[in-house]
């Protein structure tokens, strides 16, 4: 096992035991824990559509802070007038659809930076969001029907319903992508993150594979905040502000701690990052840190987590030469 496997697993460990007497010591109750779970499998949504846009086309995708607000609205208002809910989340997917192809658009046929096209759609989307609520800056769900309350009537307490519904999506989104890139429009997807130039020379049209991949990293990202408003009970017009940093983090937790080469443990890791992310912001907050302090610190845990692969490619550098002596 090399010294970087070591570390991480060192770090996970610390992190179990820290959970391990948290629950002992009554510092945190197994409630919080199973709520930060809960809330972690919602946010594993967007973490794999950050993880498309980030990892697979290599592009700083800003829209999502947008996108998952849009996601929240159109649920919210789609519910309070009365359509199933389970129609609602899936028309908040649609909607981060077409968020996500306003942003390739931008950056395909207008030929604007792609972070600029980000930044570009995240704030021309506060103002559709604000029109999507009715020109409220949030919308109540409190007593309506919700994709939840068909488990909570089953005798579910609010937490481990959302655990139920959220396994179900999450599932059914890791298992589609999954076979949406071992497909020939999946690769070639993947071709043009990985090296833009040799995937047109091989007759892939790069501009079409990035408008279909924000699209679809955008698509998961409305679906979570849709999820989201309806475990909040509520869609707010800030409810996205840091959310970029908030999957990045996820992401790169999975990376350092879970994620393997085979693409399948990678998207299982995305998950597993997403809900150590949610449970150690839940350790935090009861050892007496202020909500307030939480962007603080989740810009502390990206860095962090950014700098660990450069500690594990030097130890595995020195492993390696060691051998070679």
């Amino acid at each position: 096992m090399s010294k970087s496997n070591i570390l991480s697993r060192i770090f996970f460990g610390v992190v179990l035991l820290i959970l391990f007497w948290s629950l002992m010591t009554g510092a945190v109750s197994l409630a919080v824990i199973i709520g930060a779970v809960a809330l972690g499998l919602l946010w594993a949504l967007m973490t794999t559509g950050v993880y498309i846009s980030f990892r697979v086309l290599t592009i700083p995708d800003l829209t999502v802070e947008g996108s998952i607000v849009l996601g929240a609205a159109t649920a919210s208002v789609a519910i309070a007038a009365g359509i199933h809910p389970l129609v609602a989340t899936m028309m908040a997917m649609f909607a981060g659809t077409l968020a996500g192809l306003c942003t390739g658009l931008l950056h395909t046929k207008l030929h604007i930076p792609p972070l600029l096209s980000g930044i570009l759609s995240m704030i021309a989307l506060y103002s559709v969001n604000i029109r999507v609520m009715g020109f409220s800056a949030n919308i109540s769900l409190l007593r309506v029907d919700t994709v939840f309350t068909p488990v909570i009537n089953m005798g579910f307490d609010r937490n481990p319903a959302t655990i139920i519904v959220g396994l179900f999506f999450v599932v059914s989104v890791v298992l589609l992508i999954y076979w949406f890139f071992n497909t020939e429009i999946g690769n070639a997807l993947r071709a043009t993150g990985n090296n833009e130039t040799m995937a047109k020379a091989q007759g892939i049209n790069t501009g079409t594979t990035k408008l279909l991949g924000l699209a679809l990293a955008n698509t998961l990202v409305g679906l979570s905040g849709g999820l989201m408003a309806q475990y909040f009970g509520f869609s707010d017009v800030q409810m996205g502000q840091g959310a970029i940093v908030i999957g990045l983090a996820s992401l790169f937790i999975g990376e350092v701690l879970f994620a393997k080469h085979h693409f399948m443990r990678t998207l299982v890791a995305l998950v597993l990052g997403a809900i150590t992310y949610r449970v150690v912001i839940a350790l935090v907050l009861a050892a007496g840190m202020r909500a307030t302090d939480l962007n603080l610190f989740t810009a502390i845990t990206v860095a962090i987590a950014l700098f660990l692969p450069h500690i594990k490619n030097k130890l595995d550098t020195q492993v390696k030469n060691k051998k070679e002596k």
